[in-house]
């Protein structure tokens, strides 16, 4: 069995409470349920706004600089995550297809080491 991380990608500014409608909380949630009754779901989390991130990069001297907001200056970033342990790519592809309908929104992925 391999390990995947099935991400969720949110526009920047992303507010659950408007952006999610009851439909989507409830589609959400039974796909929790099915992925708990398969067997596949290892963890899964949402994470805060990404503008409430912190980055600490490591500078040229050696010393570590921290910064307000998300790593990547971009529009889009990682509003929540699966981590599923699944028979192969096809079989996390199946769920990445359900959860980017059950969310709404475009999801990635990735196979873990």
């Amino acid at each position: 069995m391999a390990m995947y991380c099935l991400s969720i990608h949110h526009p920047s500014g992303y507010n659950p409470s408007v952006s999610e409608d009851p439909a989507m909380g409830l589609a959400i949630d039974a796909l929790n349920d099915e992925m708990v009754a398969a067997g596949v779901r290892v963890f899964v989390g949402g994470l805060h706004p990404a503008e409430h991130a912190k980055s600490i990069r490591m500078q040229a001297n050696g010393q570590l600089q921290v910064s307000e907001g998300p790593y990547l200056n971009t529009t889009e970033h990682v509003g929540g995550f699966w981590v599923l342990q699944v028979a192969n790519l096809e079989e996390a592809m199946a769920w990445g297809r359900k959860a980017a309908v059950a969310c709404r929104a475009p999801v990635e992925v990735r196979q873990f080491h």
